[in-house]
């Protein structure tokens, strides 16, 4: 029998068994809160593009806390907790907007858009009386202000330093995720397509997962397989950085459709005889370097990259509950699109999001597998395709990429 864990878990002496209970006990989730999202990791926040102009900001999380990301007057961006300095008071409630200032709506404590405490009525309280006490130093109580990098037109943030382990972005990424980040992020400006939100009653990491398991999509996604887009005998590669909590999943698409029969018999889910109705849904054209069609990177704690044909997205994963996570979609493209471009963007963003031709497989399928581990707590998930790697490999019938996940995972846990 395997040792148990600081959580008590029995994860076994191999990398091929994930014990159930990570996605469902309240005090692992917790702890994983602290770890990572609290922890030494650079947290996705938002695209440069959202907050384009002094005075902008937007509301978003980090882990299970809220924070605001800001454009201060000298264009530096912010990242602050979204709490008062005085009671605790959640200050912004808005999307995102444009001010000045931000105030607090229980006692009108006014912050700069860099945190900093610009003013705190009745401080010298009235007809002296009052107030706040004579050793009472604003420059102490100003909002918590996050550690922030830009890289590309997209900001990161992290609540520790470098004092508490927080790496360089470039050294954290790695080189390899480094090459495939600056792919898409390449210094043009980007611009901001629109956003959708969705709730899925799953535990965080199973979003990861599906993103890391690059076996489920050609067998799963009846759309990819049906029209080519993806297949398990296309050209292909599983990479990932050193540590393994980082990884791209990189394919192409076939040079000819598989036949027929072969298909229909190799995976059931396809359907030879479905046709599209306006077959522009899937006319791609070459952007990148490279013959890569399918490129998704995932980069810990919370960040998806995904390129599908052009169809380019950040999805945000924000964790709820042990069992419940947000995923937030931002769609992009470049400011210097031509319009033909940016209508083809859009046209494709129609297989992903909640309700997409493609990612709809992926929310429905998470709630069942949630739904699975809840209902036999002690037992495991196999994730032995591959046999055994935990390393970069050239094929996509493989979870190799979900073993080194796991690997980092337990180091980060202490498991």
């Amino acid at each position: 029998m395997a040792p148990t864990t600081p959580t008590g878990l029995a994860w076994g002496h191999t990398t091929d068994r994930v014990p159930y209970g990570i996605y469902t006990d309240r005090a692992i989730f917790e702890r994983e809160i602290e770890r990572i999202f609290e922890g030494p990791s650079w947290s996705y926040v938002a695209l440069a593009a959202e907050v384009p102009e002094p005075g902008s900001f937007l509301t978003t999380w980090v882990g299970r806390r809220s924070v605001i990301v800001t454009r201060a007057k000298e264009g530096s961006v912010a990242v602050l907790e979204n709490r008062c300095a005085h009671r605790g008071v959640q200050l912004c409630d808005a999307a995102f907007g444009r001010s000045n200032t931000l105030q607090c709506p229980y006692h009108q404590w006014t912050y700069a858009l860099d945190g900093r405490l610009l003013g705190v009525p009745f401080r010298k309280g009235v007809a002296g009386k009052g107030g706040m006490p004579a050793e009472f130093n604003p420059t102490e109580n100003g909002l918590r202000s996050l550690q922030v990098h830009e890289r590309g037109g997209v900001i990161f943030a992290s609540f520790a330093d470098a004092a508490n382990g927080l790496l360089p972005f470039a050294d954290d990424l790695g080189p390899t995720m480094l090459e495939y980040f600056d792919r898409v992020f390449d210094g043009r400006e980007l611009a901001v397509l629109g956003h959708m939100h969705q709730r899925i009653p799953a535990n965080w990491k199973l979003v990861f997962e599906n993103i890391k398991d690059p076996y489920h999509a050609s067998v799963l996604h009846v759309f990819l397989v049906t029209f080519g887009l993806f297949r398990a005998d296309a050209p292909s590669s599983t990479k990932m950085d050193p540590t393994g909590r980082h990884s791209v999943l990189v394919a192409s698409r076939p040079a000819a459709p598989a036949p027929t029969d072969a298909l229909a018999n190799e995976v059931s889910s396809a359907k030879p005889g479905m046709t599209l109705a306006d077959p522009r849904l899937l006319d791609p054209v070459r952007e990148f370097p490279g013959d890569a069609t399918v490129v998704m990177q995932t980069l810990w704690p919370n960040l998806i990259v995904q390129q599908q044909s052009n169809t380019l997205a950040m999805r945000q994963i924000v964790p709820r509950s042990a069992g419940e996570m947000d995923l937030h979609w931002t769609f992009f493209g470049y400011a210097d699109d031509t319009s033909e471009m940016t209508e083809r963007r859009l046209r494709q963003a129609n297989l992903m999001g909640p309700s997409g031709l493609v990612s709809v497989d992926d929310s429905e399928v998470l709630a069942l597998a949630q739904r699975g581990v809840e209902a036999a707590v002690d037992a495991s998930a196999l994730v032995a395709m591959g046999a055994g790697d935990v390393g970069d490999v050239d094929h996509i019938v493989t979870e190799t990429a979900i073993r080194a996940f796991y690997r980092a995972y337990r180091e980060v846990m202490g498991e």
